[in-house]
């Protein structure tokens, strides 16, 4: 099937640009890109974009489905509903369930539950230890045959240096990729709030913003020791930057994202104790938010991701020490991010290179890219079209946002997958 996108505003987070032309896309893939005058055959299927933006579907690097174990919180349909609302066409999924997705019998189930139930590409990240206990390093390499695209204890951090280091070296040696939360264990622990004013007159457990940056150092010399290709899920504070700085210019093969919240939210968003607000790491201070707003824009840190992360009502309506961590942000994603874009700090390419062809590139890929030969996974959307956030109308089973109730610009039109319309607003 022959289809073109025609009157797009085409972004291309790979050159940085946006022009104004026409997508021909074929058997699923980009066939042209076209000039905006270029003449179109009469007979073709056409997708009139009325100069709305068009770009590649964003790579979610870090999305939590409750399958196996808790699919009462969400499930692969559910989880795949709300990423084709929310523009996400790649799903890279954390092994954070119940059980722990370690060994290659669990990930060959979950690729299965995936491609059945799900509309949306997604491809699984595995367990870097066994049961995410941080004391046995998993089969990394007949979990990378199984289809693993990265190994990560997600928020466990491993303490047993030798045990870390160990596994980064075998990773190396499979040129597999490791992700790590950058964090210091027992300064972390029990933490609701970061530390400062506001958590003591809230009488909330803290952590200071230096057990991200002392996590990252630690991180950051096991790299340098091992040679391992290495991606930290969160950077969240100010005082780590200067040090993630310092490996990218040593030449570390290190790359570092952040989640959608802590780009858009600061520590003043607890101040009624929602416990929908309770993320691990906690938010930061508006200082923290701006400067990591900042190394986004200059591409310090690589990659946004939504760390969707859904908590059913059990968990969250407790009070706010005791509330699991953690909000769904799938549908939420693209209209939070581009609150950046409205507030003119960053710009609507550099944005797509963080959502879209960063995580892309770094996992190996295909998608992430409007070029030719690309796969035809496409986001149609309109960045000024208002709305109010309503919870209950999510896709997602779990429905732990923060933002519900707040006024939002930026809506999905249409998503498509490998050229073929998964979604389409009503």
């Amino acid at each position: 099937m022959t289809l073109h996108f025609i009157n797009a505003q085409l972004i291309d987070p790979e050159a940085g640009t946006v022009t104004h032309g026409t997508i021909k896309v074929e058997n699923g893939k980009i066939a042209a890109i076209l000039d905006a005058t270029a003449s179109i055959p009469s007979d073709a299927q056409i997708v009139d974009c009325r100069g709305k933006y068009l770009a590649p579907g964003i790579v979610d690097l870090g999305v939590k489905v409750c399958e196996p174990g808790e699919r009462h919180k969400e499930s692969f349909r559910s989880a795949g509903l709300a990423a084709a609302a929310g523009g996400v066409t790649t799903m890279v999924t954390r092994p954070d369930t119940n059980p722990t997705i370690d060994s290659p019998e669990v990930l060959e189930f979950v690729t299965r539950r995936a491609n059945e139930a799900a509309p949306v590409n997604v491809v699984p990240m595995a367990a870097l230890t066994k049961g995410r206990e941080g004391r046995e390093m998993t089969e990394i390499g007949f979990l990378m045959d199984a289809g693993a695209v990265g190994f990560t204890d997600c928020d466990r951090v491993v303490t047993d240096t030798k045990v870390f280091s160990r596994a980064l070296t075998y990773a190396r040696s499979l040129g597999a990729l490791v992700i790590a939360h950058p964090q210091e264990p027992i300064l972390s622990k029990g933490a609701a709030v970061t530390s400062g004013k506001f958590a003591s007159l809230r009488g909330l457990p803290a952590v200071s913003p230096m057990a991200e940056r002392m996590g990252l150092d630690r991180d950051i010399a096991l790299v340098e020791m091992t040679g391992a290709r290495y991606h930290a899920d969160q950077i969240t504070t100010a005082r780590a930057l200067p040090a993630l700085e310092r490996a990218k210019n040593n030449g570390l093969d290190i790359t570092a994202g952040v989640g959608i919240h802590h780009l858009t939210l600061n520590a003043l968003d607890v101040a009624d104790y929602r416990t929908f607000f309770k993320l691990k790491p906690p938010l930061r201070d508006e200082e923290d938010r701006i400067a990591v707003v900042e190394a986004v824009a200059s591409g310090l840190i690589d990659i946004i991701c939504s760390m969707h992360t859904p908590q059913d009502e059990e968990s969250k309506r407790l009070p706010f020490e005791e509330a699991a961590s953690g909000a769904v942000a799938l549908e939420t994603l693209l209209p939070a991010a581009l609150r950046l874009v409205h507030s003119e700090m960053i710009d609507i390419a550099t944005l797509w290179r963080a959502l879209s062809f960063n995580p892309a590139k770094r996992l190996g890929l295909p998608g992430g890219r409007m070029s030719v030969g690309a796969p035809a996974d496409l986001v149609l959307f309109d960045d000024g079209a208002p709305f109010v956030m309503n919870r209950e109308t999510l896709q997602s089973k779990s429905r732990n946002t923060p933002f519900d109730g707040m006024r939002m610009q930026g809506k999905v039109l249409e998503t498509y997958v490998s050229g073929t319309c998964i979604y389409k607003a009503s």
